[in-house]
Order: structure tokens, then C-alpha cells, then sequence
């Protein structure tokens, strides 16, 4: 089969097709036949060597993929032929992948395999930010940065649904119209605002909650936008280089900082995480969610996908298929 692998630790260019056999599963386990692979911004830290952790080359990158199921270990109720997309222990970028039985998910409603693809990762990051470690209710205030990104149109859309007040960064028009379009309230061009500034003038004392997966100074920045007991849920370092939060602001305003790795949350707090899954398969099933697939590369062309990501040309979702 083909597959993407990351033969150094470098640039987009370090992403290279090889022939690899077929993956067969182990008790427990399904094949998928890839019809569709999500790229995440995590896909990208890891092939620069900057994710803790992150696997080390040679490797083929990817961690959720939408397919068919072709074929099935032992003790798994699944049946070849089904339509499924899942989270996978990396090998995303490939014809197959192997993936965990007990984390398959039917594809929600009449969803591409395209659009399936752009909903486990991006999805529960964003819910389990908002909701579960975030703890956001109606009326509330929340700044979601780089908003018309894969993460971002998901907390977009989950808060404005949610009833808060949503604000959201991002670099152009086009980006700052599709977080609108999407229930963004007050978007705002980082490059041209400052979004504290904003913040500020737009409510009484700050913000209730700040999602940052941007990490360097922006960290520190979005404290500043917090009002008094508010939360900042860190979920990225896509800058690079990770934030520090300030130690006498969060002191001095009671603010919580709440860390979230999804890998690591599934594997320490399944239930809390997955716990998100029924409502997030109801909404995007009738619609009132919608995965924003923003562009599609074959399989072949992955090094061009993750420059044309690393080149902040992105919004929303960027997907691999076959």
C-alpha cells in the first residue's frame, strides 16, 4: 500500500511516499480502508520535532482517518463493510490504517467521508475545551483564537450554540467573514487589533473564558483579557513555542489555567472526553454543526498540504484522500 512517512525530523519536504504492506489487526482491532485523513496541526509539530512525546522518524504521521472497515481481529462486533471514522495511533496518512475497535464511530448523518474526517480530533479538542475542562455555560464570554481554523470553527460554532458571546481572531478578511458566518460575534484581525483592546471594549470587566492553541506571547495576552475568576484552557503551542502564563495575574485575578491534550485526556479520563460524542454526533448529524472542509490534497500531495497549512493559507479543516 502507499503511505506518507516522515523519513527526518525537518520541513514539509522530509514527507515522502513509500510502499508499505498492508496492516493486519490485532484482537481488538479493525482495518480501515482510508477514504479520507485529517491533518492536524499536531501532525505538523511532530514532523518539526517539536511535540512531546511525538513519535520519532521514520514514521507515518496521521491520527484520524474516515473509511470503510475491511477487515476485523478477533473479539471486535464490527462488520466489514461498515462506514466508520476514528482516532488512530498514528499511520493516518496511508491506503489502511489499523485502528482500536472500542473507538469507532459511525459517520454522523449523510457526512462525506471528507467532512468525517475533520470530526474526531477537532471536534472533541473543542467541546472538551469549551465544556468538560472549560465548563462554559450560556451567557458567558469566550475568545476562541485562530477561529476560522480547523479547532476554531468547531468552538465557534460549539459556543455560539451553546448561547455565549463569542469572539474569535484571526489574519484576513476571508478567515474573520467564515468565523462570522459560523456565530462569531465580534471577530478580530490580530494584525491589525489588538485583541485585549477589544475585549475590553466590548464587555464590562473581560472575558468569562479564553481558548489558546497559539502558545508565546499570546498566552500571556489572553490573560490579560480575562475578567476576574476567569478560565484560560490552554490546547497548542501552534507559535512554536509554548505560553507562561503570568503567575501574580492569575494570582491577583483568581484566574484558573486548565491544560488539555486530547491523547492524554483519553487515556487518563475516557469517559469524560468520549462523553461528548452522543451530542456531537446528534448536532452534526442534523446539521446544526458543520465540519468546514477547506481543502483537499490526494494522498500523494501531503508535503504541499501541510506547506499550504504552515503558510496560514488554511480555514478550516485540510484533508488527505486516496
Amino acid at each position: 500500500m502507499r503511505a506518507i512517512q516522515v523519513s527526518a525530523f525537518g520541513d514539509a519536504a522530509e514527507l515522502e511516499q513509500v510502499e508499505q504492506d498492508v496492516p493486519e489487526p490485532d484482537d481488538g482491532q479493525v482495518r480501515i480502508e482510508v477514504k479520507a485523513a485529517g491533518i492536524n496541526f499536531a501532525d505538523i509539530m511532530q514532523r518539526r520535532g517539536h511535540y512531546h512525546g511525538g513519535p520519532q522518524p521514520p514514521y507515518t504521521p496521521g491520527m484520524e482517518v474516515a473509511g470503510v472497515v475491511d477487515a476485523v481481529g478477533d473479539g471486535v462486533g464490527r462488520e466489514v463493510g461498515d462506514e466508520v471514522v476514528s482516532m488512530v495511533n498514528g499511520g493516518g496518512y496511508a491506503d489502511y490504517a489499523i485502528a482500536d475497535a472500542m473507538g469507532l464511530m459511525d459517520i454522523p448523518g449523510e457526512m462525506s467521508f471528507e467532512e468525517a474526517a475533520g470530526f474526531p480530533v477537532q471536534y472533541l479538542t473543542a467541546h472538551n475545551c469549551l465544556f468538560e475542562w472549560g465548563g462554559l455555560e450560556e451567557g458567558d464570554s469566550v475568545l476562541v483564537h485562530a477561529a476560522a481554523g480547523g479547532v476554531g470553527t468547531a468552538a465557534v460554532q460549539l459556543a455560539s450554540n451553546a448561547g455565549a458571546e463569542v469572539f474569535g481572531t484571526a489574519s484576513t478578511q476571508e478567515k474573520l467573514d467564515k468565523a462570522a458566518s459560523l456565530g462569531c460575534d465580534h471577530p478580530i484581525n490580530y494584525t491589525e487589533e489588538d485583541f485585549v483592546e477589544v475585549c475590553e471594549a466590548e464587555t464590562d470587566y473581560g472575558l468569562d473564558m479564553v481558548l489558546d492553541g497559539i502558545g508565546s506571547d499570546t498566552t500571556e495576552r489572553s490573560v490579560d483579557a480575562l475578567k476576574e475568576f476567569g478560565t484560560l484552557v490552554v490546547y497548542g503551542a501552534a507559535s512554536g513555542e509554548p505560553g507562561a502564563p503570568p503567575t501574580d495575574k492569575l494570582l491577583f485575578g483568581n484566574v484558573t489555567v486548565e491544560g488539555y491534550h486530547l491523547g492524554r485526556a483519553i487515556e487518563r479520563k475516557p469517559m469524560q472526553v468520549m462523553g461528548a460524542v452522543p451530542e456531537l454526533t446528534e448536532l452534526l448529524g442534523d446539521g446544526t454543526l458543520e465540519v468546514q472542509v477547506g481543502e483537499t490534497f490526494d494522498l500523494t500531495d501531503a508535503a504541499e498540504a501541510h506547506q499550504y497549512i504552515e503558510d496560514r493559507k488554511s480555514s478550516g479543516k485540510v484533508v488527505l484522500t486516496p
